[in-house]
Order: structure tokens, then C-alpha cells, then sequence
């Protein structure tokens, strides 16, 4: 797997190389949802009220996002790497 952020990682999508996508998610108590964003893949921020959720959203911005940043859809859909921590918020 190549890390979605690392130097040339467009080329590794280019030529089908998994992708790795880091995940951070922090736990708005006071509205009362999970906002995920990636220090990887710029633009990811996202928001719902459960995990399950949240990832489904995830996946979804993620395609839209590296289709934009590499002009067309990537073959292999990145995994998304969670520590399955919940930074402060």
C-alpha cells in the first residue's frame, strides 16, 4: 500500500497501487456528531452522527475528491486507516 499524501502517490494510483488514506475523527459532544477529516487528502472534512455513517460518508467524499485531484476515477478505492480513537475536540 502507498500513502494518499506521499511523494508521487498520484503515479502509484495512476498504475493501480493500493492506496492508504489516514483518518482522524473527533467527537463534537456538543452538536452531537463525528467529524472526520484526513491530514493526507485535502478538502476531506465530514460529518454524521454515528461511525457507520461516517465512514459511508468518508468513502464517498474520498471518490469524489481523488477523482477531482487525479482527473479521472481510481480503480482501487483507498482504505481508510482509523486508530479507532476519537481525537479532543
Amino acid at each position: 500500500m502507498y500513502r494518499v499524501g506521499f511523494p508521487f502517490w498520484k503515479v502509484a494510483a495512476r498504475f493501480n497501487v493500493p492506496l492508504l488514506l489516514r483518518v482522524d475523527v473527533v467527537q463534537d459532544r456538543d452538536a452531537g456528531v463525528l467529524v472526520a477529516t484526513s491530514p493526507d487528502l485535502r478538502g476531506l472534512v465530514v460529518e454524521a452522527k454515528d461511525i457507520q455513517e461516517l465512514m459511508k460518508e468518508v468513502y464517498g467524499c474520498v471518490d469524489m475528491l481523488l477523482e477531482a485531484q487525479l482527473k479521472h476515477p481510481p480503480k482501487n478505492r483507498p482504505m481508510a486507516a482509523w486508530s479507532g480513537e476519537f481525537l479532543a475536540a
